[in-house]
Order: structure tokens, then sequence, then C-alpha cells
């Protein structure tokens, strides 16, 4: 393509756009997870799952108490309902979702495969808005509880009374830096917080344990005040599976551990076509992280109902938003209260650092290639400076209340769930699947269930998630709409007719003539020439080349081009391309056959009739519209300079 000649971009700007891949691998596609380790490199698995179980271990901070405040004395049997969903729902969809895209994609690339248009562009869209909606509220959310443990600590409440909101801030700000610094290698930092976190919590647990089995009143307390308040067992079931979507925040980090797929080093014989080592490990990746993390849901839950006054849950209560620290400060004093509060403090903190890792791997992987983001959105700096400021709007916006929070994670985790059911009932469907098809259709019926009945009991977060989805729509249009007359052609390729055609016509002037193939019969070559001629007042001796543009997806912004030559009726040249829009193919062979030549092309188009504004959001809806004038603004922006700008005719 054309080259032009630039000054030197300033110090902050080089370091701002620094290697668009310095959160992970050299070159390509920028995020943590984007490009995928050889097969002999990467992490085994039991290591990478600590990567998404920073994300997905660390609810456990905050888990216990939601689901006493949602189900009270039934939070024991409601959780073993979350497990039943996570082991018999969730975790079969995630290890289909790895199977179908072992290269970390996730299940919105399963969805973007089965649309095309602008109706798929719009879906995924709207699917990136939950997605940003789970990763924002997981860095604000985290952050608030870990600010609520380090305020309520006992040794620091005086001195931090009323500085929750300060500190929340301070964390994100300090997330915020850590990616800017450069974040290579989280995997041994994981590996440690996981462990030093599960290890304290198996000391609680088991604590816990101990005093409900030698205080014998408790479980008979809680018995007997559970019968009289439902009456009998089917009555607890039933108002259990009524109150289980208030507990969908214990399903957070499937989809992140489906992103941390890159990572897993799999087996030598591996191949990024047939990557079977990964997706065996990643499968064990989520069976380990989903049994652990049930484990201590069904105890945590069990000894902070039964050891914890239900009042301290409550708002301003000493266990709201962290009823397991409240336990470790209760029954094995202030000292290994408050190394559970910095470990707690630290997974939290870096489960933030997940779900940044997580934005920057999701966004720049689909709203540049859209053409709905700038280019300086595939670099990390800039995003982390975007997701760092919405992070303090949504923290000051909440109030950095853990429990205002809770609706909106909820509504994104469950929207990410539910489509990854979809996309892998999909999938089973199309591979003539029928067991699986039927199973997945009814886990994606049951997190469908789950999701709207969250939506309706806290309408506020699909709330947030229409204004993250609006925010995006609108942005991604925006940023379409002012790079529409870019030049969005990747690379050139002719075919050997097609340079048959360009050597041969390069020893004269080259002229092509754009044609709207119809029914491409010898008259319609032969009136489009005379017609050419006639409009430019030009001899009947001067030699032309006709160019077609078939255009295929208009709502693709990127791709490559390839040019094909032939002959139609024994004498008229024809290229013939594919493109998502005609004055960009136009245009992008124009400037090829310049630089390939040494020559100014020149090409002639006929004025389309009709509204200039309606052929304007024709080209820009479906890439045709008022051709001649688009392909010589493409031009213009492409190649400054007029001396070599290839010409553009119309009569």
């Amino acid at each position: 393509m054309a080259t032009t000649e630039h000054p030197p971009p300033s110090r902050l700007r080089t370091w701002m756009l620094q290697g668009l891949s310095d959160m992970g691998k050299s070159g390509g596609h920028t995020g943590p997870h984007a490009e995928p380790e050889p097969p002999h490199k990467g992490q085994r698995w039991y290591r990478v799952m600590c990567l998404t179980g920073v994300d997905y271990f660390s609810t456990l901070g905050y888990q216990p108490g939601i689901a006493a405040l949602a189900a009270g004395l039934l939070s024991p049997i409601a959780t073993i309902v979350l497990v039943i969903v996570t082991l018999a729902g969730a975790l079969p969809v995630y290890r289909r979702v790895a199977e179908e895209s072992p290269r970390g994609e996730g299940s919105i690339a399963m969805l973007e495969r089965l649309l095309s248009f602008w109706k798929g562009k719009l879906f995924v869209l709207t699917l990136l808005g939950f997605a940003a909606t789970d990763f924002l509220i997981t860095i604000t959310l985290s952050a608030a509880d870990a600010s609520t443990h380090l305020v309520e600590n006992p040794h620091l409440e005086s001195a931090l009374h009323d500085k929750q909101l300060l500190i929340t801030l301070i964390l994100v700000a300090l997330l915020g830096a850590v990616f800017l610094k450069g974040f290579l290698e989280a995997i041994g930092v994981a590996v440690a917080l996981v462990g030093a976190y599960l290890a304290l919590n198996v000391v609680v647990v088991a604590v816990g344990l101990w005093h409900v089995a030698t205080a014998g009143h408790v479980i008979t307390d809680w018995s007997s005040a559970l019968t009289a308040e439902h009456g009998n067992v089917f009555a607890m079931v039933g108002v259990a599976l009524l109150v289980f979507p208030k507990l969908a925040l214990g399903l957070s980090g499937f989809e992140t551990g489906v992103a941390v797929m890159p990572h897993v080093k799999g087996d030598h014989g591996d191949t990024e076509e047939h990557p079977r080592g990964r997706i065996r490990d990643t499968k064990k990746l989520l069976t380990a992280a989903a049994l652990i993390m049930s484990v201590f849901l069904i105890t945590t839950s069990f000894i902070t109902t039964l050891l914890i006054p239900e009042k301290q849950f409550e708002s301003g209560g000493d266990a709201n938003g962290r009823a397991l620290a409240f336990l470790a400060h209760e029954y094995l004093g202030g000292a290994f209260g408050t190394v559970y509060d910095v470990s707690t403090i630290a997974i939290l903190w870096f489960a933030g650092a997940s779900a940044m890792a997580g934005l920057l791997n999701l966004m720049p992987r689909y709203l540049p290639r859209y053409g709905m983001a700038p280019h300086w959105a595939r670099a990390v700096r800039p995003m982390v400076i975007v997701f760092t400021l919405i992070g303090f709007l949504v923290t000051w916006i909440f109030d950095a209340d853990v429990d205002a929070q809770g609706g909106a994670y909820a509504t994104g985790v469950l929207v990410l769930i539910s489509s990854a059911a979809i996309a892998v009932t999909i999938a089973a469907r199309k591979a003539d699947q029928r067991n699986w098809t039927i199973g997945f259709a009814v886990i994606s019926a049951v997190f469908l269930y789950v999701t709207v009945a969250n939506v309706i009991e806290r309408p506020d977060g699909v709330k947030i998630g229409a204004c993250f989805i609006a925010g995006i729509i609108l942005v991604s249009l925006l940023s379409r709409l002012a790079r529409a007359f870019e030049l969005r052609v990747t690379s050139v390729r002719l075919d050997d007719m097609a340079e048959r055609f360009i050597r041969d016509i390069a020893s004269r002037k080259i002229r092509f003539i754009a044609n709207e193939p119809d029914a491409r019969d010898k008259a319609e070559y032969r009136d489009k020439i005379e017609q050419i001629r006639t409009d430019n007042d030009m001899p009947e001796q001067e030699d032309f080349v006709f160019v077609e543009v078939t255009v295929t997806d208009p709502s693709e912004f990127e791709a490559g081009l390839t040019v094909r030559g032939e002959v139609l009726h024994n004498r008229y040249r024809v290229l013939t391309l594919e493109s998502s829009s005609v004055p960009n193919a136009l245009a992008a062979l124009l400037l090829h056959v310049r630089d390939s030549t040494g020559r100014t092309p020149h090409i002639y188009f006929e004025w389309t009739e009709g509204n200039p504004f309606a052929n304007f959001l024709r080209f820009f809806l479906f890439g045709q519209g008022e051709v001649a004038p688009v392909t010589r603004e493409v031009l213009r922006e492409a190649e400054p300079d007029r001396a070599r700008r290839p010409r553009v005719h119309t009569g």
C-alpha cells in the first residue's frame, strides 16, 4: 500500500503504543491469552488453574455472606443447588467450549461463527457488553470487598473508618498501574496466592466444622429453625430453587478458565489445528477447579450460617462481605485473622488483574477487527487507562458497596454462561449428537431461567449491562463512521492471469473501467466502453481492463484481497474481486498496481443516481452506494501526495 513520510512520534506516544503485545508473547493480537505458546512450552494445567482461580476461588471472600443474605437459614441447601448446577451444568458446557475453541476464543467466538453480516456483529457487541459488565464489575467488586476486609480489620477499623471508597479507588488505580508497567507472566504469582488462600480457608473451615461438631446445639437449633420456618424438606428445596439465582456469583470463573487455555502445556504432538493434549488438560483444569470450589462453597456456607448471627450479615454488620474473615478473627485470634485478611485482600485484588487481563484479551479481539475501535485500541496501555477510568466511575456510582454490585456481576456471569450453553447446544446439533443436544438444551433452559429470574429480582444488573451495551455499540458505530474512508485491505494478491493483464497494460497508459456486473454478456461490456469513451471524449484506440467487485459481507472491516483475471467473449479482459466494500477494493487495487508497475493508473466511473446521503448510508452499511467519490476519498486518505495518487475519472 501507499507509503508516506511521517514525523517521528513523541516519546509518550511511543510508550503508550509500545508493542501491541506487551501483555503476551511477541507479535499478533493484544492480550495475555491471545498468542498461544508453542506446544512444547506452556505450563502444567494445575498451575494454569491458579491463574483462573484468582477469579474463581476469590469469590469465597464474599459468596458465603451473599448466600446468607439471599437464603438465610437455607443458605447451605441453596448452595448445594448451586453446586449441582455447577457440576451438572456449567462444567459440561465449558468442557465442550474448550473443545470448540482451543485457542481461548470462548463462547462468543462460537456464536460469532453462526451469524454473519450486521446481525452477527450487533449480537457480538451485545455479548461484549455483558462480558464488559462481568469483567469490570469483577474489578470493582473485588476491590470493594478487599477494602472491606481492610477497613473492618479490628486493628485498623478506627484508623480507616469511612475510607472504603478511597481505598477501593486506590486499589483500582494500583491495578491499572501494574498493567501500565507491563503484565507478562502472572502464573507464578497466582500459584502462590491461590495456594496460600486455599490453605488458610482449609484451616478456617476445619475449625468451623470442629466448633459445629462440638457445640451440638448449633445443628439442632438450625434444623429446628428450618423446620419451623419452612415446614418440610420439599418446601425447603422449593424455596432454595427460587433463591438460587441470587447465588449465581458462585458460577463465575468458567469463561476465564477457557480464556487461559493457550497457557496450558498439552502434549509434544499438539498442533494449533489439533491441540488434543491442551484440550484434555484444560478439561482437567475446569473439572478440578469446579470440584475444589464446590467443596468450599458447601462447607463455608454451612459453617457461616450456623456460627454467625443473622444480623451480622446485614449491611453494617461485622460479617457483611467478609463472613469467613469474621470466623477467622472470632475463632483463631487477631493474628491469624489479620493474616487471613491480607491473603483475602491480595487474592481479591489479583482477581481484578485476572478480569483486566480478560478485558484486554477480549475487546481487541473483536472491535478493531470490526473497524469499531481506533487503531490504538489494539495497544495495551491506552485500553488499561480507559478501563481504569471506567472502574473509577463504577466504584463511585456504587460507593464501593459489594452488595449493590452483586446484581450487575451476576447478570454478566449468567448471560455469558447462557450464551455458552446455547452455543454448545447448536454445536452438538450440527455434529448430529442427539443425546448431547438434548442435555445441553436442558442446561440452556436452566441457565436462561436463572438469568431471567435474576433480572426480574435484580433489574439493576441488566440496566447496568444495557448501559455497557449501549456505550459499546454507540462508540463502535461512531468509530466505524470515523474510519469509513480508511483503506482497510490488508493485502492484495493477483493470480497469474491478472498479473499478465497488468504487465501488458503497463506498457501503455493504465486504464481501468469500474463495472457493476449484471448479465456479463457481450453487449454489456461493449456499451460500457462506448459510454466511457463518450463521457470522457477519448479516442477508440484507447485500451481498457474492466474491474468488477462483488460484495461479500459488508459488515467485515479488514480483509485480504484476491484478484482473478479472465477473458470474456474472447475479447474483454476482466479483473474480478470479492470484498466487503467496493470503493476500498478498487482503491487497494489501484495502489497495488501503482506500486508494482511504477506507473499511475487511471480508473473510470459513471455517476450513481440517487440521493447522496442515501448513497453514503448504502456504502456505510452495505459497501456500495456512490462508488466514485468514495474511492477517490479512500485514495486521498491513503496517499496524501497528489502527484502519486491514482487518477479517478467520472462522467
